[in-house]
C-alpha cells in the first residue's frame, strides 16, 4: 500500500495503487509517490495523543517499504528467487497493523515482504532491514555490532543512532517525520543507497573512534 495526497496536502495512508499502474508506471511513479510523500508528510497538529501516534507510525511503515525499494543489496543476498524479503522488528513493536497493511500484496525485487517481530536479535540476522525500536535504546552498541557484516538496513528512531553506525535514522522536524542517512554505514555492508533516496535524507557523518585523531 503506498502514500497518496489528498486535496488538504495531508497523506492518506488507506489509498491503494493498483499493481496494474505500478507496472505501467514503474519506478518513476513510485519514486514520484516517495517523493510527495516526503514532501507531505506530518502528524495533524490537532489529532489526539493515541491518533497522533498512530499516523506516525503509518507514515513511518510507508517510508519503511520505499526505503526497502530504493536500496541494492548484493547479488547473492538471497539464497535463492522464491526467498522473502524480511523485514525485522527488533524490541516493542510500535507499527500495528500498519506495517502489515502497507506492504500487503507488494514485492521488492519480486521477493515476497514478510514481517518478522522479536525481541530477540538472533531471530532477525536472516532479514534484510531491522528496525530497532526505541525500547532497545541501552543496547544499540550490541545491535549494530552483532549485525555487522550480515548486509542488513539497520533503520532505528532513536537519537544519535545514524552517527553511532545505524544507516537510516528517523526524527521529528515539528510535526514531520524526517530521516537522516550515514551512507558510510551502508556502503561498509555492502549496500548502495540511490542517490534519490540520498537527495532526501539527512546525511550523518559517523562518528570519529573514540580516541582517534
Amino acid at each position: 500500500m503506498a502514500m497518496v495526497a489528498e486535496a488538504d496536502g495531508q497523506v492518506d495512508m488507506n489509498l491503494s495503487i493498483s499493481k496494474t499502474k505500478r507496472e505501467r508506471f514503474g519506478g518513476k511513479y513510485c519514486l514520484f509517490i516517495f517523493l510527495l510523500a516526503a514532501a507531505l508528510a506530518f502528524i495533524p497538529v490537532t489529532a489526539g495523543a493515541q491518533a497522533a501516534a498512530s499516523k506516525e507510525y503509518q507514515i513511518k511503515s510507508a517510508f519503511l517499504f520505499n526505503f526497502a525499494q530504493f536500496v541494492e543489496w548484493p547479488a547473492n543476498t538471497f539464497t535463492n528467487a522464491e526467498a522473502p524479503f524480511c523485514i525485522g522488528i527488533l524490541g516493542e513493536d510500535s507499527f500495528g497493523r500498519a506495517l502489515d497493511e502497507t506492504i500487503q500484496g507488494e514485492t521488492i525485487q519480486n521477493h515476497k515482504l514478510l514481517i518478522q517481530r522479536s525481541q530477540r536479535l538472533e531471530d532477525l540476522q536472516a532479514c534484510q532491514l531491522v528496525f530497532i525500536s526505541k525500547s532497545e535504546k541501552g543496547r544499540v552498541a550490541e545491535v549494530l555490532s552483532k549485525l555487522g557484516d550480515r548486509r542488513i538496513l539497520t533503520v532505528s528512531e532513536l537519537p544519535g543512532f545514524a552517527s553511532r553506525g545505524g544507516m537510516i535514522n528517523f526524527y521529528l522536524e515539528g510535526k514531520k517525520v524526517r530521516f537522516e542517512i550515514n551512507p558510510a554505514a551502508a556502503q561498509r555492508e555492502g549496500l548502495k543507497i540511490s542517490s534519490q533516496l540520498l537527495s532526501l535524507g539527512k546525511i550523518i557523518e559517523p562518528e570519529p573512534p573514540k580516541g582517534g585523531r
